[in-house]
């Protein structure tokens, strides 16, 4: 099989509203990352001290970032999407039969090069995981109580994108990047849920429909309720969780669900990212704000908009494979 290649479908046609969904949703969760990184580790109170209400993408912060930078959780997704178009069709669709593994080899070879690049910022789980393939070879750690980050949360985008379609993939590629570095059932849990809320704003689902099956996830995954919003957006999955669904529920609009979001401080690119992931998703590429658009970088804008071509591609080689 062989790589799926970048194609951009023409707008106002059925596959076009999907691109147009998912570049929304790609695209979204770097606005957020670049976002939300310049307040990134700082309270409300710090932040409305030295912003007021943080509302441009302007760099710096803790990282020093240039101007529309932005942080692992985007260039740690794109390093995913990368391995994923790779292992192509057949490598999704081998994953755990009769023992093959090998995309998650090429996953975790993929977060290794992007680790040896010297990326802007690493989280401590994802290095430690990376290191032990590295050291190891070892596709999964052992379930740990330490391992209850993010950081398999925020890179997940390019899964779901891959495997639109086909649910089962969706879930045994989605668990096996996450537990290259990230062990734990809450992890797993915010994984698969948020990717499910993911997967149907990019198939369009009714607003309604949406927010009920948010509710119906929470009810069933009760560590993550977020009423009434405990006020936390630190890295803990479950704290990241309930900051996203809190924002990304309140507000329809996509610039201030992503402000009254990055405002809220601590792991603020992350949530950012997230938020402006599912935000993005909802409200498609075309309606993202353009003075946020164009303040990223071209190069995360590019490499982001061929990506997101081909990992549809290959969901459609998935559902529709090529004859031997």
């Amino acid at each position: 099989m062989t790589e799926a290649r970048p194609h951009h479908p023409a707008p106002g046609t059925p596959a076009g509203a999907l691109f147009d969904r998912a570049l929304g949703a790609y695209l979204g969760l770097a606005i957020g990352d670049a976002l939300g990184a310049t307040v990134e580790f700082m309270r409300p109170r710090e932040i409305q001290a030295c912003h007021g209400v943080h509302r441009d993408i302007v760099g710096g912060g803790w990282l020093r970032l240039a101007r529309g930078q932005v942080t692992d959780d985007t260039t740690l997704s794109l390093a995913l999407g990368d391995a994923l178009l790779r292992g192509g069709a057949a490598g999704i669709a081998r994953l755990g039969t009769h023992g093959d593994h090998t995309l998650v080899h090429t996953i975790g070879q993929g977060f290794a090069d992007w680790l040896r690049a010297r990326p802007v910022d690493c989280g401590h789980t994802c290095r430690r995981g990376i290191l032990r393939f590295l050291h190891e070879g070892s596709l999964q750690g052992p379930p740990n109580a330490g391992d209850g980050g993010n950081g398999a949360l925020m890179r997940n985008l390019p899964v779901a994108l891959a495997t639109l379609g086909d649910d089962a993939a969706f879930l045994r590629v989605s668990l096996a990047q996450a537990r290259l570095t990230h062990h734990h059932p809450l992890s797993d849990a915010a994984v698969i849920g948020v990717g499910h809320l993911l997967r149907a704003a990019l198939a369009g689902e009714a607003p309604a429909a949406w927010h009920q099956r948010l509710r119906d996830w929470v009810t069933t995954v009760p560590a993550f309720r977020f009423t009434p919003y405990p006020g936390r957006a630190t890295a803990y999955v479950v704290d990241t969780v309930q900051t996203v669904l809190h924002f990304a529920s309140a507000h329809d609009d996509f610039e201030t669900a992503l402000i009254a979001t990055v405002n809220q401080g601590d792991d603020a690119d992350t949530t950012g990212a997230l938020v402006g992931m599912l935000a993005g998703a909802r409200c498609g590429a075309a309606r993202l704000p353009a003075r946020w658009l164009h303040r990223l970088q071209p190069a995360t804008v590019r490499a982001i908009t061929d990506q997101t071509s081909g990992l549809l591609a290959l969901a459609d080689q998935l559902v529709t494979p090529t004859p031997a």
